[in-house]
């Protein structure tokens, strides 16, 4: 069998050969670069807590940050934000304004979970901790909705998503719109709310998509073979 390229194949086959080939070597970047945000992260999130600052400054390099502060919880008016699931059992996150001893503006806290029996803070008033305290937490900053996620309800108090704004009005506080706290305190007098067992959780198929644009580079190049190979 000789091997007898045809001049049209050829034009299309080099050019798509070098896009797969481009498109594989890119998604390996994105790879690399991926896996050192993915430990950046993950480190700064491991970090022993450092104060959160007044004005924090450069947001990127808070997220995912390790803070602590100190405040009083304005309990009279917490958010339920639903759809929330612990260890297989439905319920909501509460979501409630911390007043920060130093500072103007209230800053938001996910105190974590509780089901759906609990979820009037009538239910749980041990919880509902009063005077100063110190919240330590893992700042995540504010999303806005997904394609499909749904609307907010703030009348029935149904939060899919966490809307500053929105809660800021209904609450009558001037709160920080930019960023919000998880806390992960799980020692709450009474039970609940759990805190939230944080994990870093960012999507990472580059690899995969490497693997995917190399084997079609390698198909095409196989079925271009094969295709001019002729008889002596």
């Amino acid at each position: 069998m000789a091997f007898r390229p045809k001049l049209v194949p050829t034009l299309f086959t080099i050019p798509a050969l070098i896009a797969l080939l481009a498109l594989g070597s890119w998604q390996v970047q994105r790879l690399y670069w991926k896996d050192a945000l993915i430990d950046k992260l993950q480190s700064r999130s491991s970090a022993a807590a450092t104060e959160l600052p007044v004005d924090p400054g450069d947001l990127d390099a808070l997220e995912y940050k390790r803070v602590s502060t100190v405040g009083r919880f304005d309990h009279a008016n917490e958010f339920h934000l639903v759809n929330r699931s612990l260890n297989g059992n439905p319920g909501v996150h509460i979501i409630t304004p911390l007043i920060r001893a130093d500072g103007d503006a209230a800053l938001l806290v996910n105190r974590g979970w509780v089901p759906f029996d609990k979820k009037l803070s009538s239910q749980r008033a041990s919880g509902q901790i009063k005077g100063l305290v110190k919240v330590e937490g893992i700042v995540r900053l504010v999303k806005g909705p997904g394609l499909f996620t749904p609307k907010n309800e703030p009348k029935k108090n149904f939060w899919f998503f966490i809307d500053p704004l929105s809660m800021a009005r209904l609450a009558k506080l001037s709160v920080e719109p930019r960023y919000y706290l998880v806390d992960g305190n799980k020692a709450v007098p009474g039970g609940f709310p759990i805190g939230r067992q944080w994990t870093l959780k960012i999507r990472n198929d580059h690899l995969q998509y490497a693997i995917t644009w190399y084997a079609l580079t390698i198909a095409l190049l196989a079925i271009y073979v094969l295709y001019h190979r002729r008889p002596e």
